[in-house]
């Protein structure tokens, strides 16, 4: 088996997920589960190997982000921060966060990533790693590469290129380090693998995009209603997200577990039911969800 380990610069992917929903002809933010699916088939192919031979053994997100008092200031962001820490839970990511701290007036990322790099090598030296897959895009990672190197992991970065104008007329580039790229046993640009008209009908590439509201992904059952299902009431919907009432904790749910109806059509205070399931870290998530006549 090909033990893989995943690793994410969060601020960096944020800002991929972003272009991709607001700028990019997509018009979707990056899904986290079909990430790591492609991660695993670009592995076995570049290893040789057949794909459910190349396993994510271990996966870290990385982010400095607002303190508990500002954040409260911004309207939602503290129920947006939880519902993506929801969206990594339930992937199996284990969360690293620093606060965003300001010098001389202006917020800086500072010791983020040093962080990844230690948590990196040091899991890639007791875990023996085959492959460490590196979403991050900076230079300072060429010193974590080359401690790699000597461990004889393969490295591999997922690297986007890009730039966009928006409506007031500022133009913003993305680059990756190319003295990163230059260390790195397997660089893959994301970007022109994206954008290639011969991969439009790529069933890997597709799922790289959370799918369109109303799509239900692969193998969510269909079945009628379960006569042993629970019943609850929805607490919230966004972004097809939604929290049931099931005391004593919140349940979390997603669009695609939404059956025989729209998630766009349900409503906060809808009576649901639903059977109980379990996320990839052993918390309770609602699964088949109904509304109730």
């Amino acid at each position: 088996m090909i033990r893989i380990g995943v690793f994410y610069d969060g601020n960096y992917f944020l800002h991929i997920s972003n272009y991709y929903n607001y700028e990019h002809e997509r018009g979707r933010r990056l899904s986290i589960s079909g990430l790591h699916n492609f991660i695993r088939h670009q592995v076995g192919e570049l290893e040789g190997v057949d794909a459910s031979l190349c396993q994510i053994v271990d996966s870290h997100y990385f982010r400095t982000r607002l303190n508990a008092q500002e954040a409260s200031q911004r309207g939602d962001t503290l129920y947006w921060d939880r519902v993506f820490d929801d969206i990594l839970m339930s992937e199996g990511i284990t969360t690293h966060y620093l606060p965003l701290k300001s010098y001389n007036g202006y917020r800086q990322e500072k010791d983020i990533d040093v962080w990844l790099a230690l948590e990196a090598f040091e899991l890639a030296f007791y875990k023996h790693f085959d492959v460490l897959v590196l979403i991050a895009s900076d230079g300072n990672f060429v010193p974590l590469i080359r401690k790699l190197n000597t461990l004889g992991t393969r490295v591999m970065v997922l690297s986007w290129e890009f730039e966009y104008t928006t409506d007031n007329g500022q133009t913003f580039v993305t680059r990756t380090s190319q003295d990163l790229l230059d260390q790195v046993s397997y660089p893959v640009a994301m970007h022109e693998l994206i954008d290639n008209p011969r991969r439009k009908t790529d069933v890997l590439i597709n799922n790289l995009f959370v799918s369109p509201p109303g799509k239900r992904a692969m193998g969510t059952p269909l079945g009628k209603g379960n006569p042993d299902a629970l019943n609850g009431e929805i607490l919230s919907l966004k972004n097809g997200f939604g929290f049931i009432r099931y005391p004593p904790n919140n349940l979390f749910f997603h669009y695609t577990s939404v059956v025989d109806d729209d998630f766009n059509d349900l409503r906060v205070g809808d009576l649901v039911e639903f059977n109980l399931g379990k996320n990839d870290v052993g918390e309770d998530i609602a699964q088949e969800v109904r509304l109730v006549d």
